[in-house]
């Protein structure tokens, strides 16, 4: 009997490697992967496996796994990731209910530590390993590995009392520079880490400074020290950030914090509404939101997707919202390529021209983990 999940764990990874190479035909990469993720779930390795299996063994037994997700995923962990990427991926696989993968990333991202013990210190602004937080948190939670502990102890430490920061408390994403993409960084780690108050200082801090009333838009950055926009100008990828971050706080929230929630709730459809009003016929939006001129990219559609699934879930957002979120998502899936990288996002390394990235990675695996949450619903 002890041979028998050997061969599968022998199985599962070649067929699954076999099923993602060029010119199979589709018929046969849905039979390989199914026999892959019949082996992974025997195994209890599948997404969703620690808190889920049975969405896997319904799939399975459906005969009708999502190929674009396998591959996706598999795309993301060959990517090479600096700071945020590996943190926003970790989310990613938080998000999809894979418990052992996050330990795995949490633990891989012990590897590079600042001088103040934050893991995931590789590349990128001193504010970016916190985007690993949440999922650093859970991992030490699910663990109690003494290290993870310690990372999470340095962690909080760094956000809630050494990282630079206005007079007001908000945090720096870098030099004295405010970021829209901060709303993802520090908020949703503090949140989960039951910081509530100082989760909605910074986001409130964010706001205050990049919030656009008129145009219902963020801005991408302020300068604290010139009291002055250092880019003013409305970066999809920036609205992305800040709506996922923003959900992820909600969600976190308890019960007895209804007036917070409800706050930022409507924080959130504000943002979804000021891009929605610039939603292309594609169902995506330009790079810079209100400017045609700009490419048109894929990320933003991904994250406005993710809150929406989520928010309309949670019960903060209306299902009015869904047909919005599912135009997206099948724009953002027919950006999957046969290596299963999702092409036309702000890509990497200079994020000025389209291309593909780790956190266009995340955000897809973060839209489809959301999506199936909400049920079974006609695929895109």
């Amino acid at each position: 009997m002890r041979a028998i999940p050997m061969l599968f764990h022998l199985a599962s990874p070649l067929w699954f490697h076999l099923a993602l190479v060029r010119g199979v035909n589709d018929s046969m990469r849905s039979q390989m992967i199914r026999i892959a993720l019949l082996s992974a779930v025997a195994l209890g390795l599948a997404p969703f496996a620690s808190r889920g299996a049975d969405t896997n063994l319904a799939l399975v037994a459906s005969g009708t796994p999502d190929l674009l997700v396998a591959k996706a995923r598999a795309a993301a962990l060959a990517i090479q990731r600096h700071s945020w990427e590996q943190g926003v991926l970790s989310v990613a696989f938080l998000e999809q209910g894979d418990d052992p993968m996050v330990v795995q990333m949490a633990r891989a991202s012990l590897i590079y530590q600042s001088k103040d013990g934050v893991p995931a210190a590789s590349g990128g602004a001193p504010s970016d390993p916190l985007m690993a937080g949440e999922a650093v948190w859970r991992a030490a939670q699910i663990t109690g590995d003494p290290a993870l502990g310690q990372a999470v102890t340095n962690m909080l430490n760094y956000t809630l009392k050494l990282a630079p920061r206005a007079d007001d408390g908000t945090i720096f994403h870098t030099a004295q520079a405010v970021w829209s993409d901060s709303f993802h960084t520090s908020p949703p780690f503090l949140a989960a880490a039951g910081h509530y108050d100082e989760a909605i200082l910074q986001i409130e801090g964010h706001r205050k400074r990049l919030w656009d009333p008129d145009k219902k838009l963020l801005s991408h950055i302020w300068d604290e020290r010139g009291q002055r926009f250092q880019d003013k100008k409305f970066w999809g990828g920036g609205q992305g950030w800040a709506a996922a971050g923003i959900t992820r706080v909600i969600r976190a929230l308890p019960q007895n914090r209804a007036a917070d929630k409800a706050k930022l709730a409507g924080y959130l459809r504000e943002l979804i509404d000021g891009c929605l009003a610039h939603q292309r016929p594609s169902g995506l939006f330009n790079n810079v939101v209100d400017d045609p001129a700009s490419f048109e990219e894929t990320d933003l559609a991904q994250m406005l997707a993710y809150s929406i699934y989520e928010s309309v879930r949670g019960g903060w957002l209306p299902r009015d919202y869904l047909a919005a979120a599912d135009r997206m998502r099948a724009a953002a899936r027919s950006k999957v390529d046969a290596d299963g990288f999702v092409q036309g996002v702000c890509g990497a390394p200079s994020f000025t021209k389209p291309g593909i990235s780790a956190e266009g990675q995340a955000f897809f695996l973060m839209m489809e983990a959301s999506a199936a949450k909400l049920g079974p619903r006609p695929a895109p």
